[in-house]
């Protein structure tokens, strides 16, 4: 599947066209085209190595998966490597789809392995700013950079939202709670483990983007691409933030796990010394020898009296400290 634009002076005159024609339009110094491959066929990466004289490694690096998110600059063209994420809506999981671009000097082409990333979205933020499409590709790229940087933040903001509901559950009582509390804390230190080396390295990718000697960001677009950047700055500290607050609710859960084990014992120590009156007094006087009282009626009733006094004023200390 091939998505096509054709933009000249700033204005988007073509659309769709069959990818076959790019060679007419890629020579043209007025003109800028923008192709996009989903799923591409070797046939695809030999077309474009072609049509827009790629380098080999640039090549290589998009036709193989679980990349590094990344800038290369090459002789004629850059390529950047980085990926679109969304949260899993039925789990605590990451959703990522990459993308490889291969900027050159009047054309973008992005490959991606699969549809999981909206480019409707993209061209419809393209379409919603026609008035920046003199700047060129680095117009076009700025609009996929946007799109994606927003969905870093927004899978941020989703497990922000989701850790909340976490801390809603630490103190709950019961033993489904416990479990589920570490169940979803590991899962969530994984996922933003993930989250993690997705946005951490884009700070370099749009700060590298910046530097004028690579020439793609036109000078009125760089307000734009800093406004990127200080997405990717919020996302990045978010992420951290979010890392240690795991890392704090997990230390918490086995706080509470291990005060919950103290008020159990302290419960059970209570009752067990309780028990021992009665057990230490009917002891004593299941001995074999003669005692005060021995046969007679006082003797029982001194005895029965004792563990009822000992045990309700052992209760109620107990109580008062709160053990019971």
């Amino acid at each position: 599947m091939a998505r096509t634009r054709l933009y000249r002076d700033g204005n988007l005159v073509l659309e769709d066209f069959p990818s076959e024609d790019i060679s007419d339009y890629v020579g043209d110094p007025d003109a800028v085209v923008w192709l996009d491959l989903c799923a591409p066929t070797p046939e695809d990466f030999a077309m474009i190595s072609e049509e827009f004289g790629l380098h080999e490694l640039a090549v290589e690096d998009a036709r193989h998966e679980h990349q590094r998110p990344k800038l290369d600059r090459y002789r004629t063209h850059a390529f950047l490597s980085t990926y679109a994420v969304r949260a899993e809506p039925d789990g605590d999981g990451l959703s990522t789809s990459e993308i490889s671009v291969f900027i050159t000097a009047n054309a973008l082409i992005t490959v991606r392995p699969d549809d999981r990333l909206d480019i409707e979205e993209v061209v419809a933020r393209w379409d919603d700013s026609p008035e920046l499409a003199r700047y060129g590709v680095g117009f076009l790229l700025y609009g996929l950079l946007d799109l994606v940087v927003d969905g870093h933040f927004a899978a941020v903001q989703d497990l922000d939202d989701r850790l909340e509901q976490l801390e809603d559950l630490l103190f709950e009582e019961g033993r489904r709670q416990i479990q589920e509390v570490q169940r979803r804390s590991f899962e969530l230190r994984k996922t933003l483990v993930h989250l993690r080396r997705v946005v951490l390295p884009m700070r370099e990718v749009v700060n590298s983007l910046l530097r004028r000697d690579l020439h793609i960001v036109a000078e009125p677009m760089i307000p734009y691409y800093q406004d990127v950047y200080d997405h990717v700055l919020r996302a990045t500290e978010w992420t951290e933030s979010l890392r240690d607050l795991v890392g704090s609710i997990m230390e918490t859960n086995l706080t509470v796990q291990g005060n919950r084990m103290n008020m159990i014992m302290k419960k059970v120590t209570s009752w067990a010394a309780i028990i021992a009156v009665p057990t230490a007094i009917t002891g004593f006087y299941g001995q074999n020898v003669p005692y005060p009282g021995f046969g007679r009626e006082w003797g029982f009733l001194t005895s029965t009296g004792s563990m009822i006094v000992i045990s309700v004023l052992l209760y109620l200390g107990f109580r008062k400290r709160d053990w019971i």
